[in-house]
């Protein structure tokens, strides 16, 4: 059966790692990637995260990389990485419902001003206040309809969220306006009163969340990021949020993590921060999804979430 190095979780996760894979299979071979016992050529796949740059390559054997999360710009940022070989993003359904429920819980934090009362109670302020908004009256804008975005948007609906998207092409998803192409993003987030980011890293959107697009939210607007860190220009996002033109951000990817105790966002009374944690499921559930996907691989079937790098995600 097949030889599975793993990089993700630290050393210590390897234990939770191989009793995964092998409730799967009890053949699966499970192994620390610089464990010593383990020859290069024997290497028949990976599941990493940040793997150390040119380590790829030196797995003459490897047949399919994974990425132990739903972004593979921390793997192809490699210029050694090799290419030839098929490169997949982490998916299934425990993915997207943990993304749909974080995107559920960021607008509703927004909506119900979940980031003044907590300050309130930390400081033992009672912060009473009328409710002026419902989801039922604040339309929420997702950037990026695939499989994440799809499913966020459903589950948005579900529970009253008037939902619309916008993605580089057309894209139909019951109940969802689509906006397509950058001649459509200025009537999107004209519309837009919460803005979800779901987009993947490409150089078409790196910094694409600067002062010109904030620009175009309706004042009072709020944003939600749960795609890339790249994707938002911070010194603009805290500026729009200092001058009142944004009215709140929940932020859960950042372009140097962990973030920095120094950075502004920590402290910032509009702001909540968390740590890439959106869309991460357990161990077990990503052990199966790569499990089913070897399994596809060896029997000639499609492999799931496929990297395109003409497209770039």
């Amino acid at each position: 059966m097949a030889t599975v190095l793993v990089k993700s979780g630290g050393e210590k996760a390897v234990a939770e790692w191989r009793e995964a894979f092998q409730a799967v299979d009890p053949r699966f071979r499970v192994h620390w990637w610089e464990d010593p016992a383990v020859a290069p050529e024997a290497v028949d796949y990976v599941v990493v995260w940040e793997p150390k740059p040119g380590w790829l390559r030196t797995l003459p054997k490897l047949k399919v990389v994974f990425s132990s999360g739903a972004g593979v710009d921390h793997i192809t940022c490699d210029p050694e990485w090799p290419r030839h070989l098929p490169l997949v993003r982490m998916g299934g359904d425990g993915t997207e419902q943990r993304m749909g429920e974080y995107i559920v819980w960021a607008c509703l934090s927004l909506l119900r001003e979940a980031r003044t009362f907590a300050r309130g109670q930390a400081e033992g302020k009672w912060l009473g206040r009328d409710v002026s908004r419902s989801a039922a009256t604040c339309r929420v804008g997702i950037l990026g309809l695939g499989n994440l975005g799809r499913r966020a948007a459903g589950m948005l609906q579900a529970i009253g969220f008037p939902v619309q998207g916008w993605s580089r092409s057309r894209k139909e998803v019951p109940g969802v306006r689509s906006f397509a192409g950058p001649e459509e993003l200025p009537e999107f987030l004209a519309g837009t009163e919460i803005l979800v980011c779901l987009l993947p890293s490409t150089p078409e959107t790196a910094g694409l969340i600067d002062a010109g697009l904030l620009a175009r939210l309706p004042r009072g607007a709020q944003v939600v990021n749960a795609g890339r860190g790249s994707h938002v220009v911070v010194p603009d996002l805290l500026a729009a949020l200092d001058a009142g033109r944004l009215d709140g951000a929940v932020l859960d990817v950042f372009e140097q993590e962990p973030l920095p105790p120094e950075s502004p966002l920590w402290a910032h009374p509009k702001v909540t921060v968390t740590p890439h944690v959106a869309s991460l499921p357990g161990r077990p559930e990503r052990a199966r999804y790569v499990a089913a996907a070897i399994a596809d691989f060896e029997a000639g079937r499609p492999l799931p979430n496929l990297y395109d790098p003409v497209r770039g995600y």
